[in-house]
Parts: structure tokens; C-alpha cells; sequence
């Protein structure tokens, strides 16, 4: 278990009001419309993203794998098209401090079968040490490969925290999108289905009804009590979720040897 159960009790708060099957079939069908609208926008996006314009840089920059250097164009293992997300890291600090929020990107994505058949690899990359980061890859039993980018300029390396999309046109490579922020959640799965629940992610920035607060996962005295984005990354042993010392990225529980910790063991900024 990774977060605290919900009430058991019969006392939720703020519940939806209840209604006969052919009034809440209506109110349903009335959401419908603006649903297929969303869908069809996001089309409408998807298909002027696929026109942007591109760069071209150099694909024979260094980055360091599981094989040692090589080129960034082996990336793309002969496929054309190549979608990579930009880990952020911390140096010198134990897996309980890595970031939290690149791992819910990470965790989500765990196979690219589907990508490959459409003719796309899937990478991580991030600025970290490879010994470092190859610890944390076997403690995390992540499948797709990681590269440190340490020390490569931009679009390879630079600021993290990013999914970037490239095509590769024979040796040519070029940059066609990136993205980051909420520009992540497509890789998320589990933030698209907490948004069709009637509590929804229990995020401040939410609008929900009123009285309608997040049930049993909050705790009086810890900073998800304030409601705050993405208070559910964290949590400590016990499944509560917490942003402090005893905390790990909440997968990172699931983990064989994950033991409770006192530190995060930050030394710095992320890099």
C-alpha cells in the first residue's frame, strides 16, 4: 500500500447528489457533447504540432548508456522517429531523493511495444553520473534505456524535465517538439482516470463542488492537508503522503529493499 485508504464509513464528504438512472443519463449525455469537442480540439492541436517547423543539430553528440558513449542517433535504433524524456537529477543523493515528479513520467512509461510499432523509439535521458544513474535504474526495474546527457548542450542535454520528440532523416536528426509541465500528463495514465472519478486528484487547483474534499488520503498536520498539486508523489512508510525526510517517490515502495528513510539527502540544486 503506498497512500492511505479512503472512509469505509459511509460519510463521504461532499458526494454527488443521487438521481434515477434517466436523469443522471441526460446530465451524461449533456457532458458528452463537450467531451467529443475537447476530443476533436485536441485533434485539431495534434495536427498543427505536426506541422511545426524543425531543427537540425548534430547527431553524433556523446551520451552515456549501459554500452558506454554513443552517438545520440543509435537512440533512435533505426527507426525514424525517437520521443525522449528528460529526467531531472539530483547528484550525490540516494533514490528516495531523485525527483518526484520525473518519476511519475518514468514509471508510467515502462514499455514502448506500441511506440516501436509505429516506428518510434523511447528513451530517458538525464544529467546525472551513469554510475549513479545506472544504480537507479536496477533499483528502480526500469526496461527502456537511460543516457547521461551530462555536460551535452541542448536539444540533447539542457534543461530537464522535458518530453522532446525528434525525426531522424538517414544521419540527419532533427528537433520537431517539447514540451513540459502539464505538457507531460499524456505519458500518465493514472491522471487521466483520476480525472473522470467524482473526487478527481485531490489537487488545490481543482474546481470541485462545494463541500466536495478529498476523502481519507489527507491528514491533519502534513503539507497534503493544504490541498497542495500533486501531493500524492510522496508518501512516507506508513502510505501517508508527505513531501518530507521520511518520504520516497511513491513507487519507489514497491521496490525490493525499500526500507523507511530519515533523509532525502539532497546536496544541491537539480542539475
Amino acid at each position: 500500500m503506498t497512500t492511505t485508504p479512503r472512509h469505509t464509513d459511509g460519510d463521504l464528504p461532499g458526494k454527488p447528489p443521487v438521481v434515477d438512472l434517466a436523469t443522471w443519463q441526460a446530465a451524461r449525455d449533456e457532458l458528452l457533447v463537450r467531451e467529443k469537442a475537447h476530443t476533436h480540439e485536441g485533434d485539431a492541436i495534434a495536427a498543427a504540432r505536426r506541422r511545426l517547423p524543425m531543427v537540425e543539430f548534430d547527431g553524433s553528440a556523446e551520451v552515456v548508456g549501459a554500452d558506454g558513449p554513443v552517438p545520440f542517433l543509435d537512440l533512435f535504433q533505426g527507426r525514424d522517429e525517437l520521443i525522449v524524456y528528460k529526467h531531472m537529477w539530483y547528484d550525490d543523493t540516494p533514490h528516495q531523493g531523485q525527483c518526484e515528479g520525473c518519476t511519475t513520467t518514468a514509471w508510467h512509461m515502462k514499455d514502448a511495444v506500441y511506440l516501436n510499432a509505429r516506428g518510434v523509439s523511447y528513451a530517458v535521458l538525464t544529467t546525472g553520473r551513469w554510475d549513479e544513474v545506472a544504480a537507479f535504474v536496477a533499483f528502480m526495474d526500469y526496461t527502456e534505456p537511460w543516457y547521461s546527457v551530462r555536460d551535452v548542450a541542448e536539444p540533447v542535454g539542457g534543461e530537464m524535465g522535458y518530453l522532446t520528440c525528434f525525426l531522424r532523416d538517414g544521419d540527419r536528426v532533427f528537433l520537431t517538439y517539447s514540451t513540459t509541465g502539464r505538457g507531460n500528463e499524456p505519458v500518465n495514465g493514472s491522471l487521466a482516470l483520476l480525472d473522470m472519478t467524482p473526487y478527481g486528484r485531490g489537487e488545490a487547483w481543482e474546481d470541485h463542488p462545494e463541500g466536495r474534499i478529498l476523502p481519507g488520503a489527507v491528514r491533519e498536520g502534513h503539507p497534503a492537508a493544504a490541498r497542495q498539486a500533486c501531493w500524492y508523489w510522496r508518501s512516507d512508510a506508513d502510505g501517508v503522503a508527505t513531501w518530507g525526510a521520511t518520504s520516497r517517490p511513491v513507487p519507489q515502495w514497491t521496490r525490493p529493499g525499500a526500507t523507511p528513510v530519515d533523509t532525502l539527502g539532497r546536496h544541491g540544486d537539480h542539475h
